[in-house]
C-alpha cells in the first residue's frame, strides 16, 4: 500500500490529476485500473477519479507502483498506521477538527506524510558548472520585487525567457531558474509562474509557491481579476491622450516565428483589447502607460504597429530603419516595453506593486526632449516638468 496526505499543494484539485502529479513515472491506463476497481480510498472511502481533495486528505493505494521503491512503501505502511492512531486518539479525546478514517474520525493535519510531488529537490532545474556560474544570469540572485508565504513576484530582465522552449538553451530560462531557487529554499512546491512575458519584454511576474495559489492566480488571469500595466515608447505623437485599440489577433506560424496578425475576420482569430495614456510626449516619441484588458501573445506590440505607433526596439512589428538610428544615437538594444505594474486582490487585500524602468531604458527617456506645448482644436496638449 502507498500512502499519501495532500498537503495545499495538492488541494482544491481532482484525484486522477492529482495521481499523475505525484507519480508522473506511471501511466494513465494504470490510474484508470486502480480507480476501477476501488483500489485508492481517501479517507477510507473509496475514491472516484473526479473527486476533489482537500487539504489533510489521506489517500491510499492499494497497488504496488514500479515507481515507488520498497523503502517507500515500507514507510507508507507505517506513516498509514501511524496517521490512524492519531485520528483514533483524537477522535477518542472529542477532537471535533478532525476527517474521516477507517473505523474513526480524526484530524491528520500534523502527519508527516510525503507528497511525492518530487521525490528529489536536487532535481529540480539545472546543476550550473562553476564556468556557467560566472557567465550565467541565472547565477546571480534573483531580481525579487516581493515574496510572501503563498506567491513572489520577479523582476525579469529583458533577454530572458519566461519558460524553455525552442531556441532557448536548456538552464536559461527564468522558470529554470525558480527551480533552482525553490531547491536552494527548500521549498516542496516547484515555483510557476503565473503568466508570461515576451522574451524581449522585462518587468513582473506573479510566480505560485503552492499548488492551490497557482490555481487562485491563473484563475484571478484568466478572469481579468489582475490589473497589468506596462510603459512602452512608441513612434511618434499619438493624437489622443487616452485610447483604447480593440482589434482581434490571429496567430501565424512561420520558420522566422510566430507572429500576430490584426482585424483579420477569421475562425481563431481572438479578441483583444489594450487601453492607454501618454504618459510624456517627446520630439518625435510618446512614452505611454498601457493597460492590459485581455493578455494576447505581442498583443501591445501588434497593436500599436498597427495604428503606425510602433514600438521602438521592437524587431518583429516595428521600424527597423528607426531602430537601428535609435540603437546608434540613443544606444537603445532591446525592445522598449516593461512591465510596470500589477494589481490585485489577495485574501481580502489590495495589492498594488511597481517597479520602475530599468536603468537601460531610463538612459533613453534622459536623452529625448520634451515636446513644447502644442495648440489643439478645443483642446490643448501640455508638457510635464520633470
Amino acid at each position: 500500500m502507498i500512502t499519501r496526505q495532500i498537503d495545499r499543494n495538492f488541494a482544491n484539485m481532482r484525484l486522477d490529476r492529482f495521481l499523475r502529479k505525484a507519480f508522473p513515472e506511471e501511466s494513465l491506463s494504470v490510474f484508470f485500473s486502480i480507480i476501477r476497481k476501488k483500489k485508492v480510498r481517501v479517507n477510507g472511502v473509496v475514491a472516484k477519479a473526479n473527486q476533489m481533495l482537500q487539504e489533510g486528505d489521506l489517500v491510499n493505494i492499494y497497488e504496488n507502483f514500479k515507481s515507488v521503491s520498497d523503502d517507500e512503501k515500507d514507510m507508507s505502511r507505517a506513516q498509514s498506521a501511524q496517521i490512524k492512531a492519531e485520528v483514533e486518539a483524537a477522535y477518542e479525546a472529542g477532537d471535533s477538527n478532525i476527517i474521516a478514517f477507517p473505523g474513526a474520525v480524526g484530524s491528520t493535519a500534523s502527519a508527516p506524510v510525503a507528497t511525492g510531488f518530487a521525490k528529489k529537490k536536487s532535481t529540480w532545474g539545472k546543476t550550473l558548472s562553476g564556468a556557467e556560474k560566472q557567465s550565467n544570469w541565472g547565477a546571480r540572485e534573483l531580481d525579487i520585487v516581493i515574496q510572501t508565504e503563498d506567491y513572489l513576484v520577479v523582476n525579469k530582465p529583458s533577454g530572458l525567457a519566461s519558460q524553455p522552449g525552442s531556441g532557448t538553451k536548456p538552464g536559461e530560462s527564468l522558470v529554470e531558474y525558480l527551480w533552482e531557487w525553490g531547491r536552494q529554499e527548500q521549498l516542496d512546491f516547484k515555483p510557476t509562474i503565473a503568466h508570461r512575458l515576451d522574451q524581449e519584454t522585462s518587468g513582473m511576474l506573479l510566480v505560485a509557491l503552492h499548488g492551490d495559489t497557482l490555481r487562485d492566480l491563473t484563475r484571478m488571469i484568466r478572469e481579468h481579476e489582475v490589473d497589468k500595466y506596462y510603459y512602452a515608447l512608441v513612434k511618434g505623437n499619438l493624437e489622443k491622450e487616452r485610447g483604447t485599440i480593440s482589434e482581434k489577433l490571429t496567430r501565424t506560424d512561420a520558420a522566422k516565428g510566430s507572429k500576430m496578425k490584426v482585424g483579420v475576420e477569421d475562425k481563431d482569430a481572438k479578441e483583444a483589447i489594450t487601453h492607454y495614456r501618454v504618459k510624456q510626449h517627446y520630439i518625435g516619441y510618446d512614452l505611454v502607460k498601457i493597460k492590459l484588458e485581455t493578455g494576447r501573445m505581442h498583443q501591445i506590440r501588434a497593436h500599436f504597429a498597427s495604428i503606425g505607433h510602433p514600438l521602438l526596439g521592437d524587431s518583429r512589428y516595428g521600424d527597423f530603419a528607426l531602430n537601428r538610428e535609435v540603437k546608434k544615437e540613443l544606444g537603445l538594444h532591446r525592445l522598449f516595453l516593461h512591465s510596470c505594474r500589477l494589481e490585485f486582490d489577495w485574501q481580502g487585500e489590495k495589492k498594488v506593486l511597481d517597479c520602475p524602468l530599468p536603468k537601460e531604458l531610463q538612459a533613453v527617456i534622459d536623452q529625448l526632449k520634451r515636446k513644447p506645448y502644442e495648440r489643439k482644436e478645443n483642446n490643448f496638449v501640455r508638457s510635464r516638468r520633470r
